[in-house]
């Protein structure tokens, strides 16, 4: 028997296949993991847009500095044409705040964190004391922080399968502390209209620093109650608000 979030991606797809709205056509979607993940942290919310007609990348970034990581954003950027919608999830929202080039035409932040010019990520990050159960992140030897194993099922993907926990927890790719310490530029977000998912049961991300940072940036908000890999655990969420913003850019070409 299919566990509720295979259920739950199947209908989506299915849904992708009878929609596919034209302002959809010439738009490209390109998706950036946070931390602990890789572009496969997306592929239940890939499949049914690419079946809405939306183009779909996932930009792999290195997670070694914000520089790097944003440069690695624009390479994949590159590869595309026409109108570009940026998503975010977690940390990737200072990467997509970042982006300079002017195709992008909108911003959704999936319980990202969006510091604002001057800050950084870990200024927005503990912006309030960490949620009660949230891990102890600390740097290795190198640098990097890891997501102990068992976080992935308490305060990660807490209502993932046991087999989604067992990957995640296994491909877990770390972040150097270097990429939460860099200084973001003027926001991107001050220029391009932007979407906010609200987890509001997110173990890692504040609730309140949620909605604290959709409403600074003058995001159009979305509320779920839902944990804080939903791009994981209820892609359905995370597909309809991407398609918000796929849509508005077709509005707004056809004035």
């Amino acid at each position: 028997m299919p566990s509720r979030s295979e259920f739950l991606v199947s209908a989506a797809c299915l849904a992708a296949l009878t929609y596919a709205p034209a302002s959809a056509a010439n738009v490209t979607v390109v998706f950036v993991h946070g931390a602990w993940a890789d572009g496969n942290s997306w592929s239940k919310v890939i499949v049914p847009l690419a079946g809405r007609g939306a183009g779909v990348i996932a930009a792999p970034i290195p997670l070694t500095s914000l520089g790097d990581d944003v440069t690695a954003l624009e390479r994949a950027i590159d590869r595309t044409a026409g109108p570009v919608v940026l998503v975010s999830h977690a940390y990737a929202g200072a990467v997509i705040s970042s982006a300079r080039n002017a195709r992008v035409k909108a911003l959704v932040f999936v319980n990202s964190l969006v510091p604002d010019e001057g800050e950084t990520v870990a200024d927005v990050f503990y912006r309030k004391p960490p949620h009660p159960g949230a891990p102890q992140l600390m740097p290795d030897a190198n640098g990097y922080i890891w997501m102990p194993s068992d976080a992935f099922a308490t305060a990660f993907a807490p209502n993932a399968s046991r087999s989604e926990l067992t990957v995640l927890a296994a491909t877990q790719r770390p972040i150097a502390l270097t990429c939460i310490k860099e200084k973001l530029g003027i926001p991107a977000w001050r220029s391009t209209p932007s979407w906010y998912l609200v987890a509001e049961h997110d173990q890692l991300i504040d609730v309140d620093t949620q909605n604290f940072m959709a409403t600074r940036i003058g995001a159009t908000a979305r509320s779920y109650p839902v944990d804080h890999s939903a791009l994981i655990t209820s892609p359905e969420h995370v597909v309809d608000i991407v398609s918000e913003a796929v849509e508005s850019i077709g509005r707004s070409a056809n004035g």
